[in-house]
């Protein structure tokens, strides 16, 4: 008995045993973290990638362990040690940690998944690949017009998630609204004109409409938001030259550019067929003649 009290008070009996408690707490975490991830990621690729930096991450830290355990004989400075190194350590790879971090964050909270469009960083896209560094989108905007995309593929660091706001077009309610003027003269027949825009309306929104209906209720349960009207509306506003007849409507975020393509040709259509009851409108210019103006000369 005197011998085993004597083994377990010697300073390098206690060392190892503290060694071997900090690896199997070390090696549990990472079995946990592993377990976690394999129940919330569905990606196999990208499961893969979390759970190897995990195990990574999880090495390098016990390789440090049984490296100090060997160099440093005071427990302080064994404390003093790991500060330093895991403040230098943060400090050289903070992008590269809240680039994990925020890959972390995408996956639990859900802010964004493969599929949505999304902007980020000014960039807008839909995502097409999230792993544990980048998030990959493919490119809308730049040098083509609306909502088309552009060709490029763009890769964006997920600490990005921490450092800005995130606009989604997709999460939860995947609708948006726009606009279309059109614009007319005064002579025009604007009862007639605003019959033709509801009617129009009626036959290329009503799917659009009654679809978003359901997520709509959807969202008011569950945020802090005021119930609104989806029913496409109209306003009138008038200026210098014409008379705006604004349409305010509901579409699937994906189709907006053909939507209101398809809306404006169908309602020019129908203002051709009013025979001059409606006509459209152009900037016009009022012209003033200059008085006549005599002058008489000295000899």
């Amino acid at each position: 008995m005197d011998t085993l009290k004597t083994l377990f008070e010697h300073p390098t009996f206690i060392k190892i045993g503290s060694l071997l408690v900090w690896i199997i707490v070390i090696v549990a975490i990472i079995g946990f973290f592993r377990k976690l991830l394999k129940k919330r990621i569905a990606d196999l690729s990208i499961r893969y990638k979390a759970q190897k930096g995990i195990e990574i991450i999880g090495y390098a830290l016990i390789f440090f362990l049984i490296l100090l355990s060997f160099t440093v004989k005071n427990l302080e400075d064994y404390t003093i040690i790991i500060g330093l190194f895991t403040a230098g350590i943060t400090f050289t790879l903070q992008e590269l940690i809240l680039s994990i971090a925020g890959s972390f964050y995408i996956f639990f909270v859900r802010i964004y998944k493969p599929g949505d469009r999304i902007e980020i960083n000014g960039i807008k896209g839909d995502v097409i690949d999230i792993d544990s560094i980048y998030t990959t989108l493919m490119e809308i905007g730049e040098w083509v017009s609306s909502d088309n995309y552009s060709g490029r593929i763009v890769k964006i660091s997920n600490a990005f998630v921490f450092k800005g706001p995130i606009k989604n077009y997709s999460m939860d309610f995947p609708f948006v609204w726009d606009e279309l003027n059109i614009l007319i003269t005064y002579e025009s027949d604007l009862d007639l004109t605003k019959k033709i825009i509801q009617n129009q309306a009626s036959i290329f929104l009503t799917e659009y409409t009654q679809n978003s209906i359901k997520k709509w209720k959807e969202m008011v349960a569950h945020y802090y938001i005021e119930d609104s009207k989806l029913a496409p509306t109209i306003a009138i506003n008038l200026t210098d030259n014409w008379v705006a007849v604004n349409l305010r409507y509901i579409t699937d975020y994906k189709c907006r550019r053909a939507t209101k393509n398809e809306l404006f040709e169908a309602i020019q259509k129908e203002i051709k067929a009013t025979n001059g009851k409606v006509n459209f409108a152009s900037t016009s210019l009022q012209l003033l003649k200059i008085p006549e103006i005599e002058v008489k000369l000295k000899n």
